[in-house]
């Protein structure tokens, strides 16, 4: 009793010194994870801001040797915002550019001989073309821009400066054309290394939080598994930039001849994470599920929460395959383990949340295997054979007795029936009963 009392006194402390605990790790974690943000962030931005600026040399030195002299400022400003805008944009944004810059000279120049020049004139000469702009690409953006901007070009300066129409669609034109040569020839980013610094912080926090609901289902501690669901809700904005990162990989191995030859290593690991943003599902069940099986006191075999850690090992290989272009054999071997444990977690016995959570780390590892290369069918089947094979180690199949019975001689009986075979017991006759 003593004893009991004393850790009653002390369980109040003990338990705010492991919040403490928890939430300074979870601070220097999340540091570290805006630090590493801000590093690519910042190396995102100088190749950006070094591309533009070559860009807009590039652009204002052949528009003066091209279009003769004068002040040509759009042809560097086509050139810098075909740049600087969206990664995985900037080839539609080029043509969006150009067909702004049309139809603004067409819809200014018709309307200006139509209706004169002044100032309700440009308001509507900028209103139609921003309509018709519209219309075309069915959504804002720079066509809509671009029209607008050029209509209003027309409306004021054309009186005062005839034979601005043909400068202004050459001038889009050369820094449109320049900005993609820089992005495709000069300084075209590599791909995968755009795509892995996308995938890394994703990889890490999943991974992290996967191990941490393994241990919370090892030390029975709830309040950890809730702690991880709510970090594996944290992810949206990180695979927001991995989906911009694959958009703008697929754009560099597409238009840059110089990273063509990472096109078939593109797709691999292109199609290895689009798996991944299902797996995350999946890892929010597993950790809601967790923090609910403890807390209705469920039982927690040990292979259950080894089976959570192999899977956050999977992802991690899985990423490191497709980084270093090697195959996908460790990472199906470590799947495969992951499922058999699964499997052996059932065997031992879990309750209603505990097969919930081995049917989603089955469907978990089946995604994996997909992942990997693997069709859907042949997925299923690997993992439901690791996971019978693990469960086999628990619950041995019941094995069929090898004695055979001794048959008797097949000789007809008195009764008419072979001997060695038992005659059903008889019935006495029932008799029907009497009516009143």
């Amino acid at each position: 009793m003593a004893d009991r009392r004393a850790d009653t006194v002390r369980s109040p402390l003990d338990r705010a010194v492991e919040r403490s605990g928890h939430a300074l790790a979870r601070a220097r974690a999340e540091g570290g994870s805006a630090g590493r943000l801000r590093l690519r962030q910042m190396e995102i931005t100088v190749v950006v801001a070094v591309q533009a600026g070559l860009a807009a040399a590039l652009a204002a030195l052949l528009a003066q040797r091209l279009l003769g002299p004068g002040a040509h400022v759009f042809a560097p400003a086509a050139a810098v915002g075909t740049i600087a805008t969206a990664i995985g944009q900037r080839a539609r944004r080029t043509l969006e550019l150009l067909v702004g810059v049309g139809l603004g000279i067409v819809v200014g120049d018709v309307l200006r001989s139509l209706l004169g020049s002044g100032a309700w004139q440009t308001g509507l000469v900028v209103a139609l073309a921003v309509a018709v702009a519209l219309l075309v690409a069915g959504r804002g953006g720079a066509l809509v821009g671009q029209a607008g901007g050029t209509a209003v070009l027309i409306a004021t300066l054309a009186p005062v400066d005839p034979g601005l129409e043909v400068p202004r669609i050459f001038d889009a034109l050369v820094g449109g054309l320049v900005g993609l040569f820089v992005v495709a020839l000069l300084l075209p980013a590599n791909p995968i290394r755009v795509l892995d610094r996308a995938a890394e912080p994703v990889v890490a926090r999943l991974t992290a939080q996967l191990d941490a609901v393994a241990r919370a289902l090892t030390r029975r501690d709830a309040d950890a598994a809730q702690r991880a669901l709510e970090d594996l809700r944290g992810l949206e904005p990180d695979v927001g930039r991995l989906n911009e990162a694959l958009s703008g990989a697929e754009e560099v191995v597409t238009i840059a001849p110089a990273r063509w030859h990472r096109r078939a290593q593109y797709r691999r690991y292109a199609d290895a994470m689009q798996h991944l943003e299902r797996l995350i599902l999946y890892a929010r069940s597993l950790a809601r599920r967790s923090a609910t099986a403890l807390q209705y006191d469920e039982a927690v075999p040990p292979s259950l929460p080894d089976a959570v850690a192999r899977l956050g090992d999977s992802v991690r290989e899985v990423r490191r395959a497709c980084r270093d272009g090697a195959d996908f054999a460790r990472t199906r071997e470590l799947v495969r383990e992951g499922a058999e444990l699964a499997g052996r977690a059932w065997g031992e016995g879990v309750g209603a949340f505990g097969e919930a959570m081995i049917s989603d780390l089955r469907t978990a590892d089946s995604e994996l295997l997909r992942a990997t290369g693997c069709g859907a069918e042949e997925a299923n089947g690997m993992v439901r054979r690791a996971a019978g094979a693990g469960e086999a180690q628990e619950r041995p199949p019941a094995r069929a007795r090898m004695r055979r019975t001794v048959r008797r001689s097949a000789v007809p009986s008195r009764t008419g029936r072979r001997s060695g075979v038992p005659s059903p017991a008889r019935r006495p006759p029932t008799r029907a009963a009497r009516p009143g």
